[in-house]
C-alpha cells in the first residue's frame, strides 16, 4: 500500500513490517506489554513498578508505548549511591502488589548503557533489591539492528504499538495505547 497517496488517516492504516522483523518485533512486543502492565499505577490495575531509564527522552520514548506509571529519570544530577538509596526507600525490595522485583531497569543497550545496566543491577541487588530487566533482555536480543536506544524506539512506534496492544488483552488491561 502506498501510504503517500492512502485517504485513510494514520492510526487506521495497516502497519507494514517486514517478514524477517515480525517475529523479533512480536517478542519485543509482548516484553512491552508485560512491563507497561507492571507500571500502571494500581488504580488502573498495575503494579505500579517504577521503570529506570537514563533520561528525559527515553522517559518520552516510553510514554509514547504506554508507560503510565512511574519513570524514574538516572542522569537527574545525582550521583548513583544517591539514586540507589532513593529507588531503596521508594519501593523497596520487592513489589508489595505482585511480590515480583521491585523496579524495572531499562538502560540503553549500547556499551555504556550495557556497563550501566551490569553497575545498578548489581548494586541494588547488594541490597537485595530484585530488578526486572526482561525488557531490556528482549531488546539487546532482538532490537540491536534499529537502534541502540531507549529513544530510538520512537522511531518504531507505529510498527510496535498495535502488537503491544494485542499482548495487553490477553493480560486483562485496557488497550489506552
Amino acid at each position: 500500500m502506498n501510504y503517500k497517496n492512502s485517504d485513510e488517516p494514520p492510526s487506521v492504516r495497516t502497519t507494514s513490517i517486514r517478514a524477517d522483523n515480525v517475529d523479533r518485533f512480536s517478542r519485543v512486543s509482548k516484553d512491552f506489554a508485560e512491563a507497561i502492565a507492571r507500571n500502571r499505577p494500581v488504580e488502573l490495575r498495575g503494579s505500579g513498578c517504577p521503570v529506570l531509564v537514563e533520561g528525559k527522552r527515553d522517559a518520552s520514548a516510553l510514554r509514547e508505548f504506554g508507560f503510565s506509571g512511574e519513570i524514574e529519570i538516572l542522569n537527574r544530577g545525582w550521583d548513583q549511591s544517591r539514586i540507589i538509596a532513593y529507588l531503596y526507600e521508594n519501593y523497596g525490595t520487592r513489589n508489595t502488589v505482585d511480590q515480583g522485583p521491585s523496579v524495572i531497569l531499562l538502560m540503553d543497550w549500547d556499551r555504556t548503557g550495557g556497563r550501566l545496566q551490569s553497575r545498578l543491577r548489581k548494586r541494588l541487588n547488594a541490597l537485595d533489591m530484585k530488578v526486572d530487566e526482561c525488557l531490556w533482555n528482549s531488546l539487546v536480543k532482538n532490537m540491536k539492528p534499529e537502534g541502540r536506544t531507549v529513544e530510538s524506539l520512537h522511531s518504531h512506534a507505529y510498527a510496535l504499538s498495535p502488537m503491544i496492544r494485542e499482548h495487553l488483552v490477553p493480560l486483562g488491561h485496557p488497550t489506552d495505547i
